[in-house]
């Protein structure tokens, strides 16, 4: 459905994107997740035709996107970081106004406001000021007025900045349901576990290159690693700690030791060395390594500003 081949964009002697080629397919729920300064915004804001690539070509359906070309962009809907909403008008005007803006009016658009204000539960609060709204509302106020027209795919560029949990939820419901009746969605986020529950293909992007793409079992197969042990800090794990550090990666974060083996290092003598410093099985938690192990272990441990 959307194309990207080499493209390429750069804000003075910063390349935001460099030569990124991407297929989006029909139906997909695509995740992009990235640091701080990655290229995940300027991606969104090319697919979306607000900006013009250096170099490349992005494509909707075959025919290219472009600022120029407002019709390119009419079958696709986006939801940005920062809200997009008439602050002193009601939700109810806001949609009406965005509506009227992609050409709907009468009864089809009085339904479609009335349907979409129900389905993330602003129905009665459809004729208050946005000014008014707390910040979850807001954004789910901003998501339905992106979906009013019905576009073939979304666009979502960090969509549940400053959420509090029962509207970040409502947002995941609301966007599944949409999904599962066939709306393509990207979704832009540095949230893993928002990337690990929705998204069924994710894209890993750093300094304007994707370094890694696919499912998250896929990107898993990325770690030098298959299994991460979690156990509490103490003087007695310190030990076992201290005997685990060559036989695979080794952190301490949050008063907890995660020790990640090679695939070499067998875990019955792992809990033998365990067991023989006296510390119970019930200290430990064995897993699989998460969609976050996979992201720093491609993009580094290095704050981003």
């Amino acid at each position: 459905m959307l194309s990207l081949r080499s493209v390429t964009k750069r804000y003075g002697a910063l390349t935001a994107l460099d030569g990124v080629s991407l297929d989006i397919a029909r139906g997909e729920f695509f995740g992009l997740l990235g640091p701080n300064g990655a290229g995940k915004s300027t991606l969104m804001s090319l697919a979306a035709g607000l900006r013009t690539p250096d170099a490349g070509a992005l494509t909707l359906d075959g025919i290219v996107i472009s600022p120029a070309d407002p019709a390119s962009r009419i079958p696709m809907g986006l939801v940005p970081q920062s809200i997009a909403l008439f602050q002193d008008l009601s939700a109810e005007q806001n949609l009406r106004v965005f509506g009227e803006l992609y050409g709907l009016h009468g009864a089809e658009l009085r339904t479609r406001i009335d349907e979409s204000l129900a389905a993330v539960g602003l129905a009665e609060r459809r004729k208050d000021p946005v000014k008014n709204f707390s910040g979850g509302m807001q954004r789910r106020l901003n998501l339905i007025t992106a979906l009013l027209h019905r576009p073939k795919l979304l666009l979502c560029d960090e969509p549940t900045v400053g959420v509090d949990p029962q509207s970040r939820n409502a947002i995941f419901d609301y966007l599944e349901k949409c999904n599962r009746e066939g709306l393509t969605i990207i979704y832009s986020t540095h949230y893993m576990e928002e990337a690990t529950r929705l998204c069924s293909r994710i894209g890993i992007i750093d300094h304007g290159k994707i370094h890694a793409l696919g499912t998250l079992d896929e990107l898993l197969t990325r770690l030098p690693f298959e299994e991460e042990i979690v156990f509490p800090v103490s003087p007695a794990s310190d030990a076992l700690a201290a005997q685990l550090r060559n036989n695979g990666e080794l952190a301490t974060l949050d008063g907890r030791h995660r020790f990640r083996p090679r695939p070499d290092f067998k875990l019955s003598a792992f809990y033998a060395q365990a067991e023989a410093l006296g510390l119970p099985p019930r200290n430990f938690t064995a897993a699989r390594p998460s969609l976050e192990a996979v992201f720093l272990h491609l993009t580094g441990r290095t704050l981003r500003e």
